[in-house]
């Protein structure tokens, strides 16, 4: 009798012990977070400090359900980042299973959005309500990374709860393991959507790269 787990139920304990994900030790694992990010133009910044100004008034009235945080700040940072657009497959509420080797279970759920090109997944967005700690989702992501069928090469994901994103890192190959950015929050002063679009761009250009 095969056990089925809801992927939102997941944690990185599990995660560790059935499926042998590890947290990597070294600095620059998940370096494409740092570096190499080119600059934004000022018609860049003036949007997404609309952007922001648009969230922060919603988030007077919370909670910030999971379709607002889509369509007010999600949205507009998967356009500016290029992901609506050739050569990238923009897709919503994918199905995913991951099965754990002699452990008869399954983890089933859905990815909110996926980015795919040439069947390589770049970007997983897992939305969660303004009130929602995006660290509880970051096992729930790794989750569905796990199911990635391009083994050879590294996936991206993106948690975010509209106020607060983490990007994460995971690789297949010779084992499983993911490392993570520092989080980014709107209520840090300035505005960390810079930062945030900054990655999303280079890691769109990375792939493009890698798979062209």
């Amino acid at each position: 009798m095969v056990s089925v787990i809801p992927a939102n139920q997941v944690s990185l304990a599990l995660l560790e012990e059935r499926y042998g994900l590890q947290e990597a030790d070294q600095t620059d694992f998940f370096s494409e977070w740092q570096t190499g990010l080119e600059e934004l133009t000022e018609l860049e910044k003036q949007y997404l400090d609309r952007v922001k100004t648009h969230f922060k008034r919603l988030l007077k009235s919370p909670p910030l359900l999971e379709n607002s945080v889509k369509m007010v700040v999600l949205s507009p940072l998967l356009d500016m980042a290029g992901f609506y657009d050739d050569p990238f497959h923009l897709r919503s509420e994918v199905g995913v299973e991951v099965t754990a080797e002699d452990e008869g279970e399954v983890i089933r759920g859905k990815i909110d959005v996926l980015v795919l090109k040439h069947r390589f997944w770049i970007l997983v967005v897992e939305a969660k309500r303004s009130d929602f700690d995006v660290n509880i989702a970051t096992a729930q992501a790794l989750a569905y990374m796990l199911a990635n069928p391009e083994a050879g090469k590294p996936s991206f994901a993106m948690v975010s709860n509209g106020q607060s994103f983490l990007f994460l890192k995971l690789t297949k190959a010779p084992h499983s393991r993911y490392g993570n950015s520092r989080l980014f929050s709107l209520v840090s002063p300035g505005n960390d959507l810079y930062k945030v679009l900054k990655i999303m761009k280079s890691l769109g250009q990375l792939i493009g790269a890698e798979t062209a």
